[in-house]
């Protein structure tokens, strides 16, 4: 089917793996098992956090690995020893990654960081995320940001083996698939973060306490919006067949997914508007821009759903979408419709906003819209503010009652050393989430 593309790194700690392919994988005993949480007797003892360094592998290098790797790469506890990539190298310049992804800029990445510091740059390089895994048993932990189609099986495999496990958002693509990766996340007992950065910040703890100061009265209504540039003019599968990239094992690229021929309309970074491989705007932007509103007014599942799009396509995810969710009372919370907009959709500018100043400046945001005023911020949580602004500034805070954290890694390193949870951990939804802690 392939030829084994690995490589050798310059670095001599390098480590190539043997190429597995994917029907062999998925024909194998293992496959079956790929949503069976292994016994901790059949695994020996659970991975147990260690005192000062932690021993980081990060499974896929594209532009949001390279993201987190930068991140990681800064604090003093952490040494990046192995990555896992099926791609050697893509030109990332036209997305907002910009610059290269996959296994050589990473290394490079991780060599000249190392190098200023003045410690050993040694680093596993893997095109099978399933032979670091295998190989590298010193790893204590793994940050997972592979396409969206990837992150319950490598996610998965990680916890089975007692990893502490960092995945992008979205933590999977189907509701199959994240119940089994919660119930893998009970089993393993580690620490567990998603890639909701918006989460860790200062903004979403300030939305939460002034809602709950009161600032705008009882909330019915909110709305939320996204806006990314798009990923493809294609609405059902190319029909040409080009050879598959030399620098890309096409056959690992794909992994759980069924066979077909490769396209450069899929990957890098354009995986996103295929329905096989990610989750639409919806599914990447709803998890950072409408946390507030899940936070601050204690949602749950909504009671009802609608939607309405432009440009659908066979294959791909619309080109723009309105959803409409509504959520019944909570207690003495009352009842309130979430309204997102994707695609450059937006709502109506509220007569509240000051002159000049613009909805959305970068295309992302959110808006309560309360019996007594107005709240609005960016997307990701970030710099809420009263609207107008004279209502901002007549407004006197409340005194903070959250607890704030370190920042979005650093409260997964340090949870994995204290055994504490992570503030967006795997487990935390409505029914598990801490009442004093977000």
């Amino acid at each position: 089917m392939h030829s084994d593309n690995s490589r050798k790194s310059a670095n001599p700690r390098t480590t190539t793996s043997a190429v597995l392919t994917r029907r062999r994988f998925l024909g194998s005993t293992a496959a079956a098992a790929v949503f069976t949480i292994v016994p901790r007797h059949v695994l020996g003892a659970g991975q147990t956090a260690p005192s000062d360094m932690i021993h980081m592998a990060i499974l896929g290098t594209g532009g949001q690995g390279l993201v987190n790797m930068r991140s990681l790469l800064q604090q003093p506890d952490v040494r990046i020893v192995a990555i896992a990539d099926p791609n050697e190298e893509s030109d990332y310049s036209q997305w907002y990654f910009k610059g290269t992804g996959g296994r050589i800029p990473a290394l490079k990445l991780i060599q000249e960081s190392y190098q200023k510091k003045g410690v050993g740059s040694g680093c596993a390089e893997y095109l099978d995320y399933r032979r670091l895994l295998e190989k590298e048993k010193a790893v204590d932990a793994v940050l997972v940001a592979t396409p969206d189609h990837a992150h319950a099986v490598v996610t998965l495999a990680a916890l089975q083996l007692k990893k502490h496990v960092y995945t992008e958002k979205p933590l999977c693509r189907t509701v199959y698939e994240t119940q089994k990766v919660v119930e893998a996340a009970k089993a393993a007992n580690v620490a567990t973060q998603m890639g909701n950065q918006g989460h860790s910040g200062e903004g979403l703890r300030l939305f939460c306490e002034w809602i709950w100061d009161g600032a705008i009265g009882p909330i019915r209504e909110v709305h939320s919006w996204a806006t990314f540039q798009k990923m493809t003019e294609l609405k059902e599968r190319p029909k040409e067949t080009p050879p598959v990239p030399k620098r890309l094992n096409w056959d690992l690229w794909l992994g759980p997914m069924p066979d077909r021929p490769y396209h450069p309309a899929y990957c890098p970074v354009t995986w996103r508007a295929w329905y096989d491989f990610g989750v639409g705007m919806l599914g990447d932007f709803a998890c950072h821009h409408m946390d507030p509103a899940f936070q601050a007014l204690k949602l749950g599942l909504p009671s009802s759903i609608e939607a309405s799009t432009v440009g659908k396509g066979k294959d791909t995810f619309p080109d723009a979408t309105n959803a409409y969710f509504e959520f019944p009372a909570r207690g003495e919370i009352p009842s309130v419709r979430l309204t997102w907009y994707d695609g450059g959709l937006l709502p109506a500018t509220p007569a509240e906003l000051d002159p000049g100043r613009r909805l959305s400046a970068n295309g992302h945001g959110i808006l309560f819209v309360g019996e007594k005023g107005k709240l609005l911020g960016g997307g990701w949580a970030e710099s809420p503010r009263l609207i107008p602004e004279k209502a901002m500034q007549a407004y006197t805070r409340p005194a903070r009652t959250l607890p704030r954290v370190p920042g979005h890694h650093r409260d997964w390193l340090d949870c994995i050393k204290s055994g504490n949870k992570p503030c967006t951990n795997i487990l935390c939804h409505p029914k598990l989430r801490s009442s004093r802690r977000l």
